[in-house]
């Protein structure tokens, strides 16, 4: 029995990589005031980013329903195939606990796995399409869901923030921090290798955060699968010249952080992901 694949909107598939290996996406939602969209059906990242730079309100997010994950599940296990549901870190989000909801209605009906990723975007992203490219091959879902689990405790993404607009937005920054910080230029770098947000460090200007994301990504001798992450950034050509070197464009995988956590970093965010060799 061949194995199911599903995930959430923030592990930022494009159609096509979800098409093309079998996987299905169970949208969150993008709230702009009172205007509500599905993430993937109703809004693109292209879309997300200039609705976001034209509203004064910082834009919420909101998990799919269980009802929304079980009749994924019902769907990808209807021929009573195995299904393994990645989701988006459990400390960011209620999405993990809408999936495990709705794996406990569905109950011994379906061989259902359901896996806290502790991560997001290209973390998410390349999890699934490791998980989704060896079901392809013919493993079975014990071998599936260990290999996802295997993955988790070396999977390393840092981001560096173009705007403090988002932190003051969601009251993080207070106005006076905001302004301050924008002042002097100040782009907060945040680690969110272990499914939460950390604070990495605090550089001037954005040349100077790009170079810190260049110095972390060299500190590593080797490892699997790099992904440039980019909301929007107008200088992710730039970063990706700067690591040129090392690791050639072929070499690198460009990932496009949409809305779910474009809503939070805000616009302009870059970042690097990979997960340590093995």
């Amino acid at each position: 029995m061949p194995v199911q694949i599903i995930t959430d909107s923030a592990a930022d598939l494009t159609v096509e990589q979800a098409e093309e290996l079998g996987i299905r996406i169970v949208p969150l939602t993008i709230r702009f005031g009172d205007d509500e969209y599905t993430d993937v059906v109703e809004l693109s990242p292209a879309s997300f980013y200039e609705k976001m730079a034209a509203s004064s309100a910082l834009p919420e997010t909101a998990a799919p329903s269980p009802g929304a994950f079980e009749q994924a599940i019902r769907e990808a296990g209807a021929d009573g195939d195995p299904v393994v549901v990645i989701n988006l870190s459990g400390d960011l989000s209620g999405t993990f606990s809408s999936a495990e909801n709705a794996a406990r209605a569905i109950g011994d009906e379906i061989d259902v796995r359901v896996i806290d990723s502790k991560a997001i975007t290209a973390t998410l992203g390349t999890k699934v399409i490791a998980a989704a490219e060896a079901a392809r091959d013919g493993r079975g879902v014990d071998e599936v869901e260990t290999l996802v689990r295997d993955l988790i405790p070396r999977a390393r993404i840092f981001g560096a923030l173009d705007t403090l607009d988002n932190l003051k937005k969601g009251g993080r920054l207070n106005a006076a921090e905001a302004v301050l910080g924008s002042m002097l230029s100040i782009k907060p770098i945040i680690d969110i290798s272990g499914g939460t947000a950390e604070a990495s460090a605090k550089v001037r200007t954005r040349k100077k955060a790009l170079h810190w994301l260049r110095d972390r990504l060299y500190e590593e001798p080797q490892i699997d699968r790099l992904a440039v992450c980019s909301g929007g950034a107008g200088d992710l050509d730039a970063f990706l010249d700067l690591i040129a070197d090392r690791y050639p464009r072929e070499a690198v995988d460009v990932w496009t952080i949409g809305p779910v956590i474009g809503a939070h970093a805000g616009a302009g965010v870059i970042g690097i992901a990979w997960h340590a060799a093995d």
